[in-house]
């Protein structure tokens, strides 16, 4: 008898193309079944012999959250090394270690939530640590870069799925899951649609995630740009994961929606493919699609469309040819290869931002001063693994100089807190060994609890001297002698028992609140007070003590004794990645907190050869006039201090580069919620006053010259060539960077916008020819007029230089294209949103699920401005589609007097749109003004007769 082979399903025969593989699978899957699909945590189909699968691994820069990792520098700081090069060895590491993680524990994901590709367009965003630059070109370069290291360089399987954050427009924490950000075509097109589409477009994308927020009042969550952009950019089957919690936010906060079935079927039909709701249980997105299905708001074939997306993305990892998966075996974790790599990347990303004294690099034999409170730090944040190895700025100067040659002062304050029975706060001597937070891993470490295994401080007549840290604000953490922060566990008690401040909601912060004589001490994760009792102390509502702080001593008077015995003083500060600026929280202000600056006019007080070294995730406003010597770098992971010791010391000449503008104040900054660059003069781009330090900005050790700066157009694209040369006497890196900006625009255009750039290394006396070959495409911009992109005929100056400001050379090239056209306002009318001006004015959803209209903001009054609008041979009747009430004033310039309409549409909802007609005159081209008085929204003007 011959013995049969079991018949292969298509969907399992490698030899079909992934698209008929899918469709078989799919046909074969039940109703009940591509419903679990949906849900983040996708169930086994045992009877199909198909695994369970979740979408979401963090990786942003490293394997986030799942326990020891290689760290890298954060994102910003990755940005800061403007090398793509580096930036994709890095996602090649992180990836592998990623697949080598896996092997161990299926916990860890293969569908990677990362990078983050928004823009950093204001610096008081609370997540600017997580984006990589200001600017979508350099953004899209080193995201670009990221996701093809991540996917492998196979033509058929990827190593890792990588989805990109946060689709869009997302720069504030605060509210930000209710929070609409008004942004006009030209900036939706030319900035915030940018850095996604080119990165998109390269081909290493497994998808995006909506953000939290709305844009033009429609949630991220329900966008059309979804389906109108980032679907048309490539033929992938791009999966689209919802944020975490977002899709209940639809109803729960935002009310867009009355129920759940109705929000998650208009997310489902907008684009969102697998849905990140209450962790683990996915029985409640299931329920709610099940319920969309009887309503007859969803369809099987709807479901289909999103089942493929995923099952596109697990074909591509190779979960269904796990034989023939080329990084199936991967194993690279924790190697030499992955530590050189962390070192040379923050080596790279160390910014040298002025240095007039010429007093760095160090003389070998500088006896040097180390102080601040990121002296002897290595701070970690939301998004990092857990540290295998690590360096801070002061072990990496030990290993440097010798410890011999390097003092150091923290400069904390150190207190005693006396109760008001004159008893002190104690911490019980214990053994807490070297327990840190997430060592074992967490598919959602906001679940993680503190600790509950060592005692709980107590009052009594010995005190333990706390070391106190202000991070601004108010805001304060206290240690102990061990070195471990006063936390708060679920149990309420107060131990000396977290490694570092950290958490989804931080356990390790207080506030001292003057009462009566002396402070109360609240505790800012619960809200309550410290309170003293017999069994220990405890935050409790009731009862709290009033505490005495003994100042034992200041931190500013420990860091002018270590100064005054020094050659050269290396102050460190900067922040802590989990306060005052960070994922829920935005900063307030750019100045550096009070505290550090304190310490920093101590040290340059006792000694003028200081030098400022920030550590931080964000840019500072800091009077650097005083200062010989200043750099930047950001929290730069698992090797940030040896790298930032090597800078110091000349083993490495600085060549990092600024991603996003220093501004001096806080005064020069729009509001948080502008998402207008253009009109508020934002970024390098259109900001018109003098920076700290500006776009591109870093300074080296070495000298360059830049000469033979020559263009030419070709094939539709610009080519640019210059060389240059180091004149210095060391070995170097230089970032050359190529800008361009329209001579004489007919509309508001950039003052300059980075073209290209290039990081290249040069010894001594050594000449590099550098070439640049840009699409002609990339000087277009979204013309409002004709609602498309356009070239604008005539002159563009092309600069190159070491930053947006620093320009070493320049040409001119003139360019043809198509000339400007007035607005055939007799054919498509004003669409409200097209404007080219606007005051007071907020850009709102014209339906629930596609289309723009126009509101005065907070229901006041705002005005329009729609230029060169062409009435042909005359018009003698205006036409406006609005909603709500209040009133359009229509005024062509010129005009005799303008048309006002009224719209007195009581109790109507903000969908409800009625046409109202008067009588205007207007002929030739002219412009339009529009004012809006009132909470009415206005989707379009159109003229006749």
């Amino acid at each position: 008898m011959t013995a049969h082979t079991p018949h292969t399903p298509p969907f399992r025969d490698r030899r079909l193309p992934f698209a008929k593989r899918i469709d078989d699978l799919l046909s074969r899957l039940t109703l009940d079944e591509k419903t679990g699909f949906l849900h983040q945590f996708t169930p086994a189909v045992e009877r199909l012999g198909i695994a369970a699968f979740r979408t979401g691994q963090e990786a942003l820069h490293g394997v986030a959250w799942m326990g020891p990792a290689t760290v890298f520098p954060q994102a910003v700081g990755l940005g800061a090394t403007w090398n793509p090069d580096l930036v994709r060895r890095i996602g090649e590491a992180v990836s592998k270690e990623t697949r080598a993680m896996r092997a161990r524990d299926d916990r860890v994901g293969l569908n990677v939530w990362s990078p983050t590709v928004n823009l950093l367009r204001h610096p008081l965003w609370g997540r600017g640590e997580e984006g990589y630059s200001e600017d979508p070109n350099l953004t899209s370069a080193i995201a670009t870069a990221y996701t093809r290291g991540l996917r492998g360089d196979h033509p058929t399987y990827w190593r890792t799925a990588p989805v990109l954050k946060h689709w869009l427009a997302h720069n504030n924490e605060t509210s930000r899951d209710v929070t609409s950000s008004s942004v006009r075509p030209r900036v939706l097109n030319e900035y915030d649609l940018r850095a996604f589409r080119a990165t998109v477009e390269a081909g290493a994308t497994a998808g995006v995630m909506p953000a939290y927020n709305l844009v033009n009042g429609r949630p991220n969550h329900v966008s059309p740009y979804l389906r109108e952009h980032l679907r048309t950019w490539t033929d992938q089957d791009l999966l689209v994961c919802s944020d975490a919690g977002a899709p209940s936010n639809l109803v729960d906060s935002e009310h867009y929606f009355d129920t759940h079935e109705e929000a998650t079927a208009a997310a489902l039909l907008a684009g969102v493919d697998s849905f990140t709701d209450h962790g683990t249980d996915s029985s409640k997105i299931t329920a709610r699609i099940r319920g969309a299905l009887d309503r007859g708001l969803l369809t099987e074939s709807d479901l289909d469309a999103a089942v493929r997306r995923q099952l596109s993305v697990r074909f591509r990892l190779g979960e269904f040819d796990p034989e023939y998966d080329p990084y199936a075996l991967t194993g690279d974790f924790d190697t030499p290869a992955h530590r050189a790599l962390a070192q040379e990347a923050a080596e790279q990303a160390v910014v040298l931002l002025k240095n007039s004294a010429g007093l760095l690099p160090l003389a070998p034999d500088t006896r040097l001063a180390v102080v601040g409170l990121l002296a002897d730090e290595c701070k970690l944040d939301w998004y990092s693994g857990t540290l295998i190895h690590r360096s801070t700025p002061l072990e990496g100067l030990y290993e440097r100089f010798g410890a011999q040659r390097v003092d150091f002062a923290e400069g904390v304050d150190r207190i005693l807190l006396k109760t008001s029975a004159g008893a002190f706060l104690h911490v019980p001597e214990t053994d807490a060994g070297d327990e840190v937070r997430g060592a074992e891993g967490a598919l959602d470490p906001a679940l993680l609890a503190g600790r509950t295994d060592l005692p709980a401080l107590t009052a009594g007549p010995a005190g333990t001297e706390l070391a106190l840290v202000d991070w601004g604000e108010g805001v304060l953490t206290l240690r102990g002698p061990d070195g471990r922060y006063l936390s708060v566990a679920e149990d309420g008690r107060v131990r000396a028992s977290a490694d570092q401040p950290g958490g989804w909601v931080v356990q390790e912060t207080f506030r001292l609140e003057p009462h009566a004589n002396g402070h109360l001490l609240r505790h800012i994760g619960t809200g309550h007070h410290v309170s003293v009792a017999a069994d220990g102390v405890r935050v409790a509502e009731h009862d709290p003590e009033v505490f005495e702080l003994i100042v034992v001593e200041r931190g500013e008077d420990a860091v002018a004794r270590a100064a005054a015995q020094a050659d050269v003083v290396l102050v460190v500060a900067g922040n802590d990645p989990h306060i005052n600026g960070r994922e829920t929280e935005d900063r307030t202000t750019l100045a550096l907190p009070a505290h550090q600056e304190r310490l920093l006019r101590g040290a340059r007080a006792a000694n003028p050869s200081t030098v400022l070294a920030l550590v931080s995730a964000y840019p500072y406003a800091v009077d650097v006039a005083a200062l010989p010597a200043v750099l930047w770098t950001s929290h730069g992971g698992q090797a940030a201090g040896t790298a930032l010791a090597r800078v110091l010391a000349g083993d490495v000449s600085p060549a990092g580069r600024l991603p996003q503008t220093w501004y001096a104040a806080d005064a020069d900054l729009p509001d948080l919620l502008d998402y207008d660059v253009i009109g508020g003069r934002q970024t390098y781009l259109y900001f018109e006053g003098t920076p700290l330090f500006p776009f591109g900005h870093g300074l080296s050790y070495a000298a360059f010259s830049y000469a033979g700066l020559a263009t030419r157009t070709a094939d539709g694209s610009l080519h640019i060539t210059f060389a240059v040369t180091n004149t210095g006497d060391m070995t170097a890196d230089e970032v050359a960077q190529v800008y361009f900006r329209a001579v004489d625009p007919t509309v508001p255009r950039p003052r300059r916008e980075l073209l290209a750039h290039g990081r290249v290394r040069l010894e001594p006396g050594e000449r590099r020819e550098l070439a640049f070959e840009v699409p002609l495409s990339a000087v277009d911009f979204w013309d409002v007029a004709r609602d498309g992109w356009r070239r604008e005929p005539g002159t563009y100056e092309v600069l190159a230089g070491a930053s947006s400001e620093d320009v070493r050379l320049r040409t001119t090239v003139v360019l043809d294209g198509e000339p400007a056209a007035p607005r055939p306002v007799l054919r498509r009318g004003l669409p409200a949103a097209d404007f080219d001006e606007q005051s007071g004015v907020a850009i709102v959803d014209r339906t629930k699920s596609s289309g723009d209209a126009v509101t005065a903001a907070g229901g006041g009054s705002g005005e329009l401005l729609y230029r060169d609008c062409d009435f042909g041979d005359g018009v003698t009747e205006v036409t406006v589609t609005v909603a709500g009430e209040g009133t359009v004033e229509v005024s062509p310039a010129g005009g005799p007097v303008p048309a006002v309409l009224t719209s007195k549409a009581a109790g109507t909802g903000p969908y409800d749109y009625r046409t109202l007609t008067a009588r205007i005159i207007a002929a030739g081209v002219r412009d339009v003004r529009i004012g809006l008085r009132g909470p009415l929204r206005l989707a379009h003007v159109g003229f006749s007769g």
